[in-house]
């Protein structure tokens, strides 16, 4: 069956992709569910095939294990221990680095030649990790990156100038984490500047709304799920419909040697490639600071 698609970890992010993704109109044929608690993954299965009767798509849900990885189109990895109200992303490395390299290990003995899309926190560490454990091209490891953050960010500018998000072009980069940053001189609506709209005041509030918000959200309820599980849906889709659609995924870097959220094509092969951006120096700067604190996690994560 065509588009077959694991998920690895059935907690609140990877069900609420699972949910996006059938109650669209997708190109995935089955979907594979997997989990340390293999009970968790058996009910979840049963409960979205309950969804199939009024689902805009017909597929296979199942339960499974590694073995089936094997011929797998797409594996989201959204397992790991999650983050908790108080800590950040990079509190979590050490605790999934070490599940990483176990799981990693287990799909690649099933023969996996597939993508991964990488979800867990802290994401861009952890698809560097998935890209040097698994051995696989690094176009064909792909982490969500600031696909979220940019959407926050795009929804926020749309806010205040009561228009359509999807009418805003603007990218959060870097790091997905706490050094993460607009590049505003190249964001635009309808060819126009974002500058000509708002004020620097105005703009850097919303920037700091786009790279905050994870925080006020898991301190409300706990936990953050929704939107980056209409996120990983979309990604998912460019993927395997080769879209080649422009994203910021967390994508390799060869420059500096990391993954990190940047403006790059996605499409059937993976990421096809990185989009150059004339950023001002300035914005040269914040990705700078945003790039060592990534190498600096690297090498934690190494040690």
């Amino acid at each position: 069956m065509a588009n077959k698609v694991m998920i690895v970890g059935t907690g609140n992010v990877g069900m609420s992709y699972a949910y996006a993704l059938i109650h669209q109109r997708s190109t995935v044929g089955e979907l594979v569910l997997v989990d340390i608690n293999t009970a968790d993954a058996e009910g979840e299965a049963i409960d979205l095939s309950d969804t199939l009767a009024v689902a805009p798509q017909q597929l296979k849900i199942h339960s499974g294990t590694y073995a089936e990885a094997g011929d797998c189109d797409l594996i989201v990895i959204t397992a790991g221990v999650p983050q908790k109200p108080g800590e950040t992303r990079m509190d979590l490395l050490k605790k999934n680095a070490s599940i990483f390299k176990s799981m990693i290990s287990q799909i690649m003995e099933s023969g996996f030649k597939g993508i991964f899309l990488v979800v867990s926190n802290p994401v861009d560490v952890l698809a560097y990790l998935a890209w040097k454990y698994s051995g696989l091209p690094p176009e064909r490891v792909i982490g969500s990156g600031t696909v979220l953050d940019s959407a926050r960010l795009r929804h926020a500018v749309a806010q205040r100038l009561e228009l359509s998000p999807k009418s805003v072009h603007a990218y959060q980069i870097g790091e997905h984490g706490d050094t993460e940053f607009a590049i505003w001189s190249r964001a635009h609506i309808g060819g126009q500047p974002v500058t000509n709209f708002l004020s620097t005041d105005e703009l850097s509030q919303i920037e700091d709304y786009a790279r905050n918000e994870a925080y006020t959200i898991i301190e409300k309820k706990g936990a953050t799920y929704y939107g980056i599980g209409a996120c990983m849906a979309l990604i998912s889709g460019c993927i395997l419909n080769d879209e080649k659609r422009i994203l910021p995924v967390s994508n390799y870097d060869a420059l500096s040697d990391t993954y990190n959220g940047y403006p790059a094509v996605v499409g059937r092969s993976g990421v096809v490639r990185r989009i150059g951006h004339d950023i001002t120096a300035q914005e040269q700067v914040k990705f700078d600071r945003s790039i060592k604190a990534l190498q600096e996690a690297i090498k934690l994560a190494q040690s």
